[in-house]
């Protein structure tokens, strides 16, 4: 199986008046294509500054990012914005869908940047809704579903363009456990049966079993990776 990410030796830090603060120390990782991996970590440990490093969202003080085999950390501004739209899609903890735009609208965004016309967006669009389970809900409003149904047009907002890597920041932090359970769900459909490669990070135990490989960030240092079958009885 070949590898889709590879960091190596990446350190963050932010700049606060003449105070630096690091928050990632020299981390390497590496994740092969169609891996399920959850991030986990206390609170301000870098778990979502690492993801927001892969997916392209920051960039790294230091080290090297190589997704889909393109250094991302050596891309200038513009390129790395298209390499972004075309390469990963983004779930987040609350939805951040347009409350004005319908679900079919809201999930067809990514697809205005590309070259696909009319009938092929829409033919995209209503498939992909299908898959998460929301062909009855294609002219809905956000404030018209439930918080289980919004994050179902999120997903299918990040997958609508075919993204090589999918990753989720907390995708069930906003949810009840029954539809954060339905969520996790369709995370595992996407991974097994349509072989997406998935970083989520997350602070739920619960939700990182759904995972086929765990790591744990401690004030900025990644763990070694643990199967789950190996954590499965302490959760």
């Amino acid at each position: 199986m070949s590898e889709i990410i590879e960091v190596q030796n990446v350190s963050k830090s932010y700049w606060r008046d003449s105070l630096e603060i690091s928050v990632l120390h020299n981390i390497s990782l590496k994740v092969n294509e169609g891996e399920f991996l959850a991030l986990m970590g206390p609170s301000g440990s870098g778990k979502t500054t690492l993801l927001n490093l892969i997916a392209g969202i920051d960039r790294p003080t230091k080290g090297k990012l190589i997704v889909a085999g393109t250094d991302i950390a050596a891309l200038g501004e513009s390129a790395l914005a298209k390499w972004r739209a075309a390469s990963v899609g983004f779930v987040f903890q609350f939805y951040n869908l347009i409350p004005v735009l319908t679900a079919f609208e809201n999930v067809e965004l990514p697809l205005l940047l590309t070259k696909l016309s009319k009938a092929e967006r829409r033919k995209h669009v209503e498939d992909t809704l299908e898959i998460v389970g929301l062909g009855d809900r294609i002219h809905h409003y956000p404030k018209q579903l439930s918080g289980g149904q919004e994050q179902r047009v999120a997903i299918a907002r990040a997958i609508v363009t075919d993204p090589v890597l999918l990753v989720a920041d907390e995708p069930t932090g906003d949810l009840d456990r029954a539809s954060a359970e339905e969520i996790l769900t369709l995370m595992e459909r996407l991974n097994k049966e349509f072989k997406k490669t998935i970083m989520m990070v997350t602070h739920d135990p619960h939700a990182a079993q759904r995972a086929r490989i765990i790591r744990h960030l401690e004030k900025g240092d990644l763990t070694e990776g643990v199967e789950y079958e190996n954590i499965k009885a302490n959760i």
